[in-house]
């Protein structure tokens, strides 16, 4: 099983804790006692929402800990959310925050069967029967009962930690389904959040954002905080700027990074792992954004050759060890 990590650790301060184990009791408590409408629609997952119109506040859904081995995104949102519960009236939008693969994190693997982050689509073919695919279609309901009510301006930051170094140390992933408006919106927040790059991607290879994104109009984006860690001994100060900006959208302030932009780069191709004859031309301890020439090999695969088409390609999220069917590898090319 890729991914092994120790399990969550007995001794963490109580609100990592308290998240990293699903347990939203104290911070649910807190929201019940301001006025909201705090429910609890599966394990892992929590909503609050005001009383009244819910489409007059904006919707925003947080998850962390899709891959669980991810510890980072937990601890920053745990911190957040704990603050925020002591002054729970300055809450500013509808929120829905999920803890992904909690099974994994409990079990300190990165996940139990397969990738949840692959899982948000019809067909999962002998991928139907794992834990993962049965937690995603937990998530799927969950998330449809979230928008279903919701008004126009619609959130979902998914956010992760990179296994590899990078040359951009934080990007994102944002669906090119995403409207103008809220695009805008979206690509402004990443900016702000000090988010280095954002790759467009134009189609699903079933993450939980493209999700959102395609069937409930959400500005959803898949987000890279940084590198991989142990719970509770991440380092935080590398999510400042990611805490800040979602600290401001949360509360409804002006953010504070307003006026930065990340550097844009659109999708080349995916590259797709077709048999286990599979063969990358580097290793996949490549970093994430190395550039490659035009006429390069990237992989092989039986008598199919990927090579680079543009002038210059840069390689994300190399791993020849994916299963077949699933993306090995993503090229891209600035733009912006």
């Amino acid at each position: 099983m890729a991914g092994y990590r120790t399990p969550v650790p007995a001794a963490l301060p109580e609100p990592v804790r308290a998240l990293a184990q699903a347990d939203f009791s104290a911070v649910a408590q807190r929201f019940g006692a301001a006025g909201f409408a705090v429910a609890q629609p599966a394990d892992g997952i929590l909503t609050i929402k005001a009383e009244g119109n819910p489409g007059e506040r904006p919707a925003l859904l947080i998850s962390v800990g899709v891959h669980g081995d991810e510890t980072g995104p937990i601890e920053m949102v745990a911190y957040l959310l704990d603050a925020l519960s002591r002054e729970a009236d300055k809450l500013a939008v509808n929120l829905m925050l999920c803890v992904g693969n909690i099974g994994a994190i409990r079990a300190g693997k990165r996940f139990i069967d397969a990738d949840l982050n692959r899982m948000f689509r019809a067909e999962r073919g002998t991928l139907a029967g794992t834990a993962e695919a049965a937690r995603a279609d937990q998530l799927i309901a969950a998330t449809a009962d979230f928008f279903g009510d919701a008004g126009q301006v619609r959130w979902h930051l998914d956010l992760h930690t990179a296994i590899r170094p990078s040359v951009y140390p934080t990007f994102a992933i944002v669906p090119e389904i995403i409207a103008e408006q809220p695009r805008r919106a979206l690509l402004d927040w990443l900016g702000a959040a000090g988010i280095g790059a954002v790759i467009m991607n134009p189609a699903s290879v079933g993450t939980y954002s493209y999700y959102s994104a395609e069937h409930h109009g959400a500005a959803g984006t898949t987000v890279e905080l940084g590198r991989i860690g142990t719970l509770g001994q991440n380092d935080l100060a590398q999510f400042a700027d990611a805490s800040q900006a979602l600290d401001d959208l949360l509360r409804g302030t002006p953010t504070s990074g307003a006026g930065r932009q990340p550097h844009i780069f659109n999708t080349a191709r995916q590259i797709i792992k077709l048999s286990d004859d599979f063969r990358m031309a580097f290793g996949k301890e490549t970093h994430n954004f190395t550039a490659m020439k035009q006429g390069e090999e990237i992989a092989r695969d039986g008598d199919t050759v990927y090579t680079v088409q543009h002038p210059e390609e840069l390689v994300v999220f190399p791993n020849p060890d994916v299963r077949v069917g699933l993306r090995a590898g993503l090229m891209v090319v600035r733009v912006a």
